[in-house]
C-alpha cells in the first residue's frame, strides 16, 4: 500500500500498523479512495485524546468541531473497533460517541442529524485501542473493496483488494500473461486487468461518502475523474485468462468483467485444472484453491493439491505460480518447494501467498 501511495505523490507516507498513513487535503483522500487497489478504506482523522472513562469519550468526541462535516438535514453512522481497553462494549461506545456527535450539532444548528446505519452520508470510525481514542471519518463511506462489478458477495470469499494484493505481491505489471485456472466468479483476473489497463478502481462506484460533505468540491472530483478516464487503456497487449470446472462461475465472471468494463480484455472458460495449460510460457499463475474448512473436506482435497503440484510441473515450465492457501497441511501435497511465503488474511483466515518458481 506504500508503494501505491508513493505513486500517487502524496506526502509523508508512512507504513503503520495494520496500514499506511499520509499527509494532505481532502482532495489528496479523494485521490487515494479513486486510485487504491489494495487498501480496504481511507480514514481522515480527526481527533486523537486518551479515553478510559465513558465520560473522557464523550468530552473527547465532543470537542471536535463535527460542524465541518455534519449538518442536521445529514444522516450518519459510528463505528467502533476495541482492543485492550478498559471499556469492553464496542455498542456501547459507538452509542456514547453518536451522542457526544448530535449534541455538538445539535447547540450549533438547533436540530440534530439522523442515523442510518445502512448508508449514511457521514461513517465515523472510534477506534479504542489501551485506552486512546483515535476518531476518523471514513472518506468513502463504504469499503474500496466494493468496486461496484460484483454482486455475488455472499458467494465469492476472496475480496477484491484482496485480489488485487495478490497481484501486487507478485509484481505483475503486464509483462507476462496471467492466468487463474481456479477463477471462481473471476475476481484475480478482473483486478488484473484493471491494473493493466491502468483502471483506477473507483472508477467503477457510483459513489463515494465524501460526496455528502459540507467541504466536497465537485468541480475539483469531476477534475480527477476526468483525469483517471483519460490514462484508461483500452487495450493491452497480454492474455489475461481465468478457467474453473463450474459453467456457473465462468458465466458470473464473464458478467462481473463486462460490468468492469475489463470484457475485451479477459477471457473465462470452463474447464477442470487438470486439463490447465497456459497457451504461452513463461506466464504468472495465481489462484486461490478450496482450504477444506469443514469436517472431511482435508482428505478429499489432498488429491486435488497433488494434482496442483503435477500439472504445474509438467506443464509450466519457466513460470512462476502463486497459490493463496489457507491450511498449511494441505499445501504439503503440492510437492513443490516455495520460494517465499507471504502471511495474509482472508476475511477471519490466516493464509499464505506461497511462491513457486517453476523449472
Amino acid at each position: 500500500m506504500v508503494g501505491e501511495l508513493n505513486a500517487l505523490g502524496l506526502s509523508s507516507v508512512k507504513m503503520e500498523k495494520g496500514g499506511a498513513s499520509f499527509r494532505g487535503d481532502l482532495l489528496a483522500g479523494c485521490r487515494a479512495c479513486l486510485w487504491l487497489r489494495t487498501a480496504s478504506r481511507v480514514l481522515l482523522v480527526l481527533g486523537e485524546f486518551p479515553c478510559s472513562t465513558p465520560q473522557e469519550l464523550y468530552d473527547g468526541v465532543k470537542g471536535i468541531d463535527w460542524n465541518r462535516y455534519l449538518r442536521p438535514e445529514m444522516t450518519m453512522a459510528v463505528d467502533s473497533v476495541l482492543r485492550d481497553c478498559a471499556m469492553t462494549h464496542s455498542g456501547f461506545v459507538a452509542l456514547k460517541s453518536k451522542d457526544a456527535i448530535v449534541d455538538r450539532v445539535r447547540d450549533r444548528w438547533g436540530s440534530r442529524p439522523s442515523v442510518d446505519t445502512k448508508s449514511p452520508d457521514l461513517r465515523v470510525n472510534v477506534h479504542l485501542v489501551k485506552n486512546r481514542c483515535t476518531v476518523s471519518l471514513d472518506m468513502a463511506g463504504e469499503p474500496l473493496d466494493r468496486r461496484g462489478y460484483r454482486l455475488d458477495r455472499n458467494k465469492a470469499p476472496l475480496r477484491e483488494n484482496l485480489a488485487a494484493a495478490l497481484v501486487a505481491f507478485s509484481g505483475w505489471t503486464g509483462e507476462v500473461p496471467l492466468y487463474d485456472p481456479m477463477c471462481g466468479s473471476g475476481t484475480i483476473v478482473i483486478e488484473a486487468a484493471l491494473l493493466a489497463s491502468r483502471t483506477a478502481p473507483g472508477l467503477l462506484r457510483d459513489r463515494f461518502g465524501f460526496q455528502s460533505w459540507p467541504g466536497h468540491d465537485p468541480a475539483a472530483w469531476r477534475e480527477l475523474l476526468a483525469e483517471a478516464k483519460d490514462l484508461r487503456r483500452r487495450e493491452v497487449g497480454v492474455r489475461l485468462r481465468g478457467l474453473d470446472r463450474s459453467p456457473g462461475a465462468i458465466d458470473m465472471a464473464r458478467q462481473n468483467a463486462t460490468r468492469a468494463g475489463v470484457q475485451r480484455l479477459v477471457s473465462f472458460t470452463p474447464g477442470d485444472f487438470s486439463t490447465f495449460a497456459p497457451a504461452s510460457l513463461p506466464a504468472l499463475i495465481i489462484f486461490n484453491p478450496p482450504y477444506g474448512e469443514r469436517m472431511g473436506e482435508v482428505d478429499e482435497l489432498t488429491g486435488l493439491y497433488r494434482t496442483m503440484g503435477d500439472v504445474l510441473k509438467q506443464r509450466c515450465a519457466g513460470s512462476t505460480a502463486y497459490i493463496l492457501c489457507g491450511n498449511s497441511e494441505l499445501v504439503k501435497h503440492v510437492g513443490l518447494k516455495a520460494t517465499r511465503r507471504i502471511p495474509l488474511w482472508n476475511g477471519p483466515l490466516e493464509c499464505r501467498l506461497m511462491k513457486y518458481e517453476l523449472y
